[in-house]
């Protein structure tokens, strides 16, 4: 690998993980896990209304509704923004990295 590429891989790497960590609150809060608690008529009531269907009629403590939601509420935690981030660098680590064998 030229230095050219390494250089866009590092920079694609690097992007990858700034936009999921400041995209992840984003997505969470569009998808109605908000401050305020589930948004009437949402993704989130929809996966909500699921679960509890799920589990005989109460959405269970630790399960996923209950994690996205204490996400969009509070924020991700530190850990989570790691692995959050984690992600995003390894994604785009892989595209910068097939781009820059596509040009070659």
């Amino acid at each position: 690998m030229d230095s050219k590429t390494a250089v866009a891989v590092g920079v694609g790497a690097g992007a990858g993980a700034l936009i999921a960590a400041v995209g992840a609150p984003l997505v969470l809060g569009a998808a109605g896990f908000t401050s305020a608690g589930i948004a009437a008529g949402s993704y989130a009531a929809s996966m909500m209304s699921a679960a509890a269907v799920a589990n005989g009629g109460g959405v269970a403590a630790g399960g996923l509704v209950a994690g996205l939601q204490a996400a969009g509420a509070a924020g991700l935690s530190g850990a989570a923004t790691a692995a959050v981030s984690g992600v995003g660098a390894a994604v785009g680590w892989l595209v910068s990295l097939i781009r820059g064998k596509e040009k070659n």
